[in-house]
């Protein structure tokens, strides 16, 4: 069993089609099939179910991907581990953030990170923390910044908190409670609410924090999409709360101290074998000791 055939079910089973997966590794398809065929062939199984539309991974194919995956991700980091040993820090790293992360300026760790180390190539990708958590622990990402409830255990990575806050009402400039000093979860409770997905941890804060004050809340709106829940809460459709920190990244809006408000922590986190070169370099850059 060959690296080089892993990475071709993985492209495969990314892009849905031997042709696109054949153009992404830069081969001819026809070599491409033989090289699967071959390892179907040792494997005694069919990776792939074909039909003239689709390509589909079998149930031996999904058992195979994420080994495939852990595999070629150990082959990128002894290559990397190697380059580390005479200075160079090179090879992939895989970030993931949540859409309102405000710990570490990301974007801007990344702008230097890039210039410093112009050989590690840079993939990043938002989400929300639980399943970065489960993408750290099985290899898929190198880094994840996450947000928590207060007094969320992490299983399965390595990390560091990074900031502890408390969340706060925020809405419209012209919204009825915009000019209090402070409000109380009893006042809010009655507004519509726009909020991360139910089942998430983002929204697990604040649903605990009413349940916790025996206080029902009606969530109206629902989305992962900062830009969107800026807009539902400038056109004075809903309320929500967010980390006070976050808050300062949508303008046009005014945030309200709530007594009794949801706290969340931020973290980062990485492999339990400790990060890779490029990852430690980019902890390193950020301020975080592993």
């Amino acid at each position: 069993m060959e690296l080089q055939q892993m990475r071709y079910v993985v492209a495969i089973a990314e892009h849905g089609s031997f042709t696109r997966a054949a153009e992404a590794c830069f081969v001819v398809q026809s070599a491409l099939s033989h090289q699967v065929a071959r390892l179907e062939q040792e494997l005694g199984v069919r990776l792939f179910h074909r039909t003239s539309r689709q390509v589909r991974l079998s149930a031996a194919g999904q058992a195979f991907l994420p080994v495939a995956r852990q595999c070629l991700d150990a082959a990128d980091r002894a290559r990397a581990e190697v380059a580390a040993a005479t200075g160079e820090v090179r090879g992939p790293l895989s970030i993931g953030v949540i859409p309102t992360v405000a710990a570490v300026d990301v974007p801007e760790a990344l702008r230097t990170f890039r210039e410093r180390y112009p050989q590690v190539q840079v993939r990043l990708t938002s989400g929300n923390s639980d399943t970065h958590v489960q993408q750290v622990a099985d290899g898929t990402l190198d880094l994840a910044f996450l947000g928590l409830p207060d007094g969320w255990e992490i299983a399965g990575v390595a990390g560091r908190q990074l900031a502890r806050d408390q969340h706060r009402a925020v809405m419209a400039p012209d919204h009825p409670l915009a000019g209090r000093s402070r409000l109380t979860l009893a006042r809010i409770a009655g507004e519509a609410f726009v909020d991360f997905p139910a089942g998430t941890t983002g929204r697990l804060q604040a649903d605990t924090a009413f349940a916790d004050a025996g206080l029902r809340r009606e969530v109206s709106f629902e989305t992962t999409d900062m830009l969107l829940m800026g807009r539902l809460l400038r056109a004075g459709l809903a309320v929500a709360l967010l980390a006070s920190t976050f808050v300062e990244q949508l303008p046009g809006l005014v945030a309200v101290p709530v007594t009794r408000a949801p706290v969340r922590t931020e973290h980062v986190v990485w492999s339990p074998f400790g990060p890779a070169p490029a990852a430690a370099a980019f902890l390193e850059q950020v301020g975080v000791e592993v």
